[in-house]
């Protein structure tokens, strides 16, 4: 199966040495020094178990690598905005587009019951530019649960869970997304398919919405974040507000709220993402996880004080620091 992992960063490294080391026909579309350290030694893998070294094709130009059963998009929110234009080298007729990055994805209301079917998110797609360039007929979502970074160029380090959720936006065990899903067990992975992956979704938004902005501004750890009695709070203020709106939008949450702050207590002395881009001078991923839950709360009339608040403060600090 052909398959190109557009952004072949921590985690698209991690899936680009897995897949092609499981025999698939991987491409890596990377830039920098990465892409320069891939392309003279291979893209090495280090785990608990050891080290990998695979050698897949990488490219900074999608134009040379032709159609694609499977297009991984991993690059982070704010940059696969951009690369909507750049996509279409890669797509056949029957080509799907795989969106492992965090928050909400651009193509949510596609196909969703309801008043706000086929909708279109001004805060994650401005100008409609992936739901036109791309198509949401395209789309498969995934949900993203492994720990990655890059030690450096060519060097990817795996920190923790091998876990891929996948989920057609109309809820159908499609072929290809079967074809997906084998292809990533049989590279080692796990990657179950939900009839419901708008969840999925939100289980995993609803701690970074809060503990991502959080963290930014008081550059505070994971652990810290969750168990200080003020920032636990102010987190579960922000986590209350995003249920009620996606209880509004017929998301089942599956554990109550002080249930998945715990869960992130677990996870211990972790820098959020966001605070690593910030502290790294890097664009924060801030309107799919947050701005993206105000737009929603707009549109359901569900009101968003708190999160109002913290979105205002981490937009300031992020613009401050060039991050915005």
């Amino acid at each position: 199966m052909k398959i190109c992992i557009y952004g072949a960063g921590a985690i698209g490294g991690y899936l680009g040495v897995e897949l092609s080391l499981a025999g698939e026909d991987v491409t890596l579309i990377a830039r920098g020094p990465h892409l320069e350290a891939m392309q003279a030694n291979g893209l090495k893998l280090l785990t608990d178990d050891g080290e990998k070294i695979a050698r897949p094709r990488c490219t900074d130009d999608p134009g040379t690598v032709g159609p694609q059963d499977h297009v991984i998009v991993t690059l982070k929110a704010p940059s696969a905005v951009a690369i909507a234009g750049k996509i279409a080298p890669l797509l056949g007729p029957d080509t799907a587009v795989v969106t492992a990055t965090n928050g909400v994805p651009w193509w949510y209301f596609y196909k969703q019951d309801g008043s706000l079917r086929d909708h279109q998110l001004q805060s994650i797609d401005p100008e409609g530019m992936q739901w036109q360039k791309i198509g949401p007929e395209r789309a498969i979502g995934c949900v993203v649960y492994p720990a990655c970074e890059i030690e450096e160029p060519g060097v990817i380090r795996h920190i923790y869970s091998n876990r891929f959720v996948l989920g057609e936006p109309n809820g159908e065990k499609t072929e290809r997304v079967q074809k997906l899903s084998d292809a990533l067990i049989n590279a080692g992975f796990k990657a179950p398919i939900r009839p419901e992956i708008r969840n999925e979704i939100w289980m995993k938004l609803w701690g970074n919405l809060s503990f991502n902005p959080i963290s930014a501004l008081t550059h505070a750890t994971l652990d810290i974040v969750s168990t200080d009695p003020g920032t636990r709070a102010l987190a579960r203020a922000m986590m209350l507000e995003a249920q009620a709106i996606g209880e509004k939008l017929n998301v089942r949450f599956a554990i109550d709220v002080d249930k998945r702050i715990d869960g992130a207590i677990k996870v211990g002395a972790h820098k959020t993402s966001m605070l690593q881009d910030l502290e790294l001078g890097r664009a924060m991923e801030i309107d799919a996880l947050v701005t993206v839950v105000q737009e929603l709360g707009r549109l359901t009339d569900i009101p968003t004080p708190t999160i109002d608040i913290v979105l205002a403060l981490v937009q300031q600090r992020a613009r401050e620091a060039g991050c915005y």
